[in-house]
């Protein structure tokens, strides 16, 4: 079992926390974006009230532990990894309960490539423990704009986890999917669990828009955020995402397995 002690000393090491890759000027921008209601940041959220520049770098500030000083504009940003295994506690908190219950859950990630075996591990507990994990819209299209124009992608599942990809590609080597902020695939599987499977689920795992789109809809969210994903704590702080845990969302695959084994563990679904 790995102590808190020990997770720490590994966020530290791997650069989930601490000073992180995400840069300053990269968080800042973000939060000039968000207060300005653009959709690229807001994934899928709706704030309830105006958040300026500086009341976002405060919540971020409290939420993740970066500077809030608002002449720091330059070098690497950092997270708090106290708060980061604060949050990570809380996350296996309702993984509990929802393995209580043998809900059914919806796992989905916008970062593949480097996520998707933390979901995937959960996924598979979550399972074990007698909870549905939810597959709805899988093959279905969904068009989502990009830097390049509007774009199909093709909502796929695996190990349980949804992810896109661009349609008539099928995985190769390390692909595993495509990179996305956008909440259109959540809100799709979302009406197809209605529709077609009846009942949606209780709880949604993921990051970016799965977490902001599906709490934006009513369902209960969890998920990690970086430096730079400021409405997930902006839905953390106003009620609409329960848990958003501060890490960085950018690093080698490998360094989650850790983070999927403490949650796991505290939620008591160790295999």
């Amino acid at each position: 079992m790995l102590s808190t002690g020990a997770l720490r000393a590994h966020l530290l090491a791997a650069r989930l926390a601490g000073p992180v890759a995400t840069s300053r000027e990269t968080s800042l921008r973000s939060y000039r974006l968000f207060a300005a209601r653009d959709p690229r940041v807001l994934l899928g959220l709706a704030p309830e009230r105006a958040w300026g520049e500086g009341e976002l770098l405060r919540l971020m500030a409290d939420r993740c532990g970066v500077s809030a000083d608002p002449a720091h504009v330059s070098g690497p940003d950092a997270i708090d990894p106290d708060r980061t295994v604060a949050a990570l506690d809380a996350f296996a908190e309702r993984l509990a309960l929802v393995a209580e219950r043998r809900a059914p859950v919806l796992l989905g990630t916008g970062h593949p490539h480097r996520l998707l075996g933390f979901y995937a591990g959960l996924a598979d507990a979550l399972s074990a423990a007698g909870c549905p994990v939810l597959t709805p819209a899988q093959g279905r299209c969904v068009d989502i704009a990009t830097r390049f124009g509007v774009r199909p992608y093709r909502l796929d599942y695996v190990r349980g986890v949804a992810l896109v990809r661009e349609p008539g590609g099928r995985p190769t080597g390390g692909e595993t999917g495509a990179h996305t902020h956008s909440p259109l695939p959540v809100r799709l599987a979302l009406q197809d669990a209605a529709e077609r499977l009846g009942g949606l689920p209780e709880l949604v795992i993921g990051d970016h828009g799965w977490v902001c789109g599906a709490g934006q809809l009513g369902i209960e969210a969890i998920g990690p955020a970086d430096t730079d994903d400021p409405a997930l704590f902006v839905g953390e702080a106003e009620g609409r995402v329960s848990v958003a845990v501060p890490l960085d969302d950018g690093v080698r695959a490998p360094f989650y397995r850790p983070l999927t084994r403490y949650v796991l563990n505290r939620a008591c679904l160790s295999q």
